[in-house]
């Protein structure tokens, strides 16, 4: 009896794999195999990646923070918010009290050099007649160095306070005080932010304009440490930016942090992006993929994978038309395609163009 019970076990699990292979096993019609595209399984240089989020981010090297050179009052604004600006261009303009005081004081100090230069040439005269003695000559001398050295520090200071040596010139020269004083640009770009309003009072410790050049970007992320080997400088590295899907963005990793960041346990890095036509907007989300040097390895196109069962599998082709759904273990996604670690072997022809139509089919009949 328990002999008869055994070979019933045996039987009927002998049925149910072969009911299993009949259900995975298909055959194309002539209509369907037009559709179908086979070929063999063979290799492909995968590369492992490592994928983070990411943030665009200024080129800190390409923005410049400009303010006034002295304290005074804006008087005219000549920019706007998003304008295009080139160096030197004139960007506000200010009344200052302070800058015409300190004109004032080279005007006077222009005048003492002047006045004490022309009582040393007298001295000098006087000496070489006898009429004065060596110690008079050199207190003149005296008083047309500390003159002059006055004249030194007047101009410095005029140059602190944003006058070029041509219009210093042009001060000792025409002996007009102007107490207008420019805010110029000195970086080509866009003026990213304004904080000045006409009649405002300002100081040299104001930002009033920020420019950006942002023909170039930073992407920045951060990688967790257990990871932060991937990451070397110079590494080829390449974004996804979610706002801008049919965009693909490639370079090389240009800073990659020394320090683990002790409260978030990562590290920081920052790739360089190419931005000529203005598409990236800074604090735009991305992704920043870091790839590692690629191996040959068995691989799999994406059209090739049919889900089923919460597994994945592809059609093999066991005779000409006749096609059996196997189920595959797949590694990580380089690109379009995919690595195969367990199911098929080198060589094996799969179907992987059309294994959705087939697999319809093969649905369709076995509900017949």
């Amino acid at each position: 009896m328990k002999l008869y019970w055994y070979l019933s076990l045996i039987l009927w699990i002998m049925s149910s794999a072969h009911a299993q292979d009949e259900l995975a096993t298909v055959s194309a019609t002539p209509a369907l195999m037009k559709q179908l595209k086979i070929v063999a399984v063979g290799q492909n240089l995968m590369r492992d990646s490592l994928r983070v989020p990411a943030l665009v981010e200024l080129d800190q090297h390409r923005v410049a923070r400009i303010g006034a050179s002295v304290t005074g009052r804006v008087v005219e604004i000549k920019t706007m918010l998003g304008q295009e600006v080139r160096k030197g261009e004139l960007l506000a303009m200010l009344n200052s009290t302070e800058l015409g005081m300190a004109q004032s004081a080279y005007l006077k100090a222009n005048s003492q050099v002047n006045l004490h230069r022309l009582e040393a040439e007298r001295a000098r005269l006087l000496f070489d007649s006898g009429v004065i003695a060596a110690a008079k000559l050199q207190e003149r001398e005296s008083r047309l160095l500390e003159a002059e050295v006055d004249l030194r520090a007047a101009a410095q200071q005029l140059s602190v306070m944003g006058m070029e040596e041509a219009d210093i010139a042009r001060l000792a020269k025409q002996r007009n005080i102007h107490s207008i004083s420019p805010i110029t640009a000195s970086l080509s770009g866009t003026v990213i932010e304004r904080k000045v309003t006409l009649g405002q009072v300002v100081q040299p410790a104001d930002a009033l304009f920020t420019i950006a050049d942002l023909s170039r970007v930073w992407l920045v992320a951060e990688v967790p440490e257990q990871q932060a080997h991937w990451a070397r400088e110079g590494d080829e590295a390449s974004a996804e930016i979610a706002a801008l899907p049919e965009h693909s963005f490639t370079g090389r990793l240009i800073y990659v942090a020394d320090l683990v960041n002790p409260e978030t346990r990562t590290v920081n890095i920052r790739m360089e992006i190419p931005n000529p036509d203005g598409v990236i907007k800074p604090q735009m989300l991305a992704t920043l993929m870091i790839r590692k040097q690629g191996v040959q390895e068995m691989v799999l196109p994406d059209s090739a994978v049919v889900r089923e069962g919460n597994r994945d599998h592809v059609f093999v082709e066991t005779a000409p038309g006749h096609y059996q759904l196997r189920p595959v273990e797949l590694g990580l996604r380089d690109g379009k395609v995919r690595r195969v670690i367990s199911g098929v072997h080198l060589g094996e022809r799969v179907v992987v163009d059309g294994a959705f139509h087939l697999n319809t089919e093969r649905l369709r009949k076995h509900l017949e």
